[in-house]
């Protein structure tokens, strides 16, 4: 048994909540994320986990073991990075996740200059509108629109992110251009649970909140699918303004109730609370956070 592996695989099971879940998150075969399991308990001499029923439940042991597993992992990908000279000189691979939309019109040509700047790193991006574990998909930096969860990440601050609301020029055209918050109810709307919920958006004038019942078609998993079907004519949807601003000659699409824009979102850049900071993160921190700062100085 590759103790480490099976270390890894007990934390996905943990963190996915079945072991089927697991093994579609690890891309492996069921039997194997079981037999990790297994041997490892057999190793342990313990259950780590109440299987009675179909959800998988901690023992108070496997409670614990998770953060002695959390503890071993960190402190041997540590030891890797010492041993690689991540420590010393800005190489190796650094990996950064961001959401979609954000990653292709304001990340990447800084990580096109970063690269530029520091030929011995090589970046793997990650676009998406998940929050990831940083821990579990070995990340090192992640930049994250919204409210922060209490957590033991480092979060640096780097501004705020204007909503809009928006729509195609021949949807407007065909239901008319809405005036007011109240008058999203009569149309037809793009909601993306990340934004607001599906039934009221919410908008600010002045010091003025105004929480709007709004007539949702369709749901979207990202922002960036928001945008497509408000360019396909869906109806009006809720978008970053730089996803708006990115193309303007292109006039897809329109905003409208820019007297009531939505509240705008925080934007930070987070990272592992390590001992030791990589100097591949710390070079990354130190060239991106002065220009995302930029983009969204509040």
């Amino acid at each position: 048994m590759d103790r480490l592996e099976a270390m890894s695989t007990f934390l996905t099971v943990v963190e996915q909540g079945s072991l089927s879940a697991a093994a579609r998150r690890l891309k492996t075969p069921l039997t194997t994320v079981s037999r990790n399991v297994s041997e490892l308990e057999s190793h342990l001499r313990t259950k780590l986990f109440n299987r009675s029923s179909r959800q998988l439940v901690l023992t108070d042991t496997g409670t614990s073991y998770v953060a002695a597993c959390k503890r071993i992992l960190a402190d041997v990908t540590e030891a890797e990075r010492t041993a690689s000279g991540e420590y010393t000189a800005p190489t190796g691979e650094l990996a950064v996740t961001t959401p979609l939309g954000l990653g292709r019109v304001i990340l990447m040509p800084i990580i096109a200059d970063f690269l530029k700047t520091y030929p011995d790193i090589k970046v793997r991006m990650i676009p998406t509108d998940q929050k990831l574990s940083l821990a579990q998909e070995q990340i090192d930096v992640a930049v994250r629109i919204g409210e922060l969860p209490d957590s033991s990440l480092i979060a640096l601050r780097l501004g705020r992110t204007r909503r809009v609301a928006c729509a195609s020029p021949a949807y407007l055209a065909a239901r008319g251009t809405p005036r007011t918050p109240e008058e999203l109810v009569g149309h037809d709307c793009i909601s993306y649970p990340g934004f607001s919920p599906p039934d009221v958006w919410t908008f600010v004038k002045g010091r003025a909140t105004i929480a709007a019942p709004v007539h949702t078609r369709l749901i979207v998993g990202s922002a960036e699918a928001a945008c497509a079907a408000a360019r396909a004519g869906i109806g009006i949807s809720i978008a970053f303004a730089y996803q708006i601003e990115a193309a303007p000659e292109e006039r897809a699409l329109t905003t409208v109730l820019d007297e009531f824009q939505p509240p705008a979102m925080p934007v930070n850049l987070v990272y592992t609370a390590n001992r030791f900071l990589p100097i591949k993160v710390r070079a990354f921190l130190d060239f991106a956070a002065p220009r995302l700062k930029r983009a969204f100085a509040e």
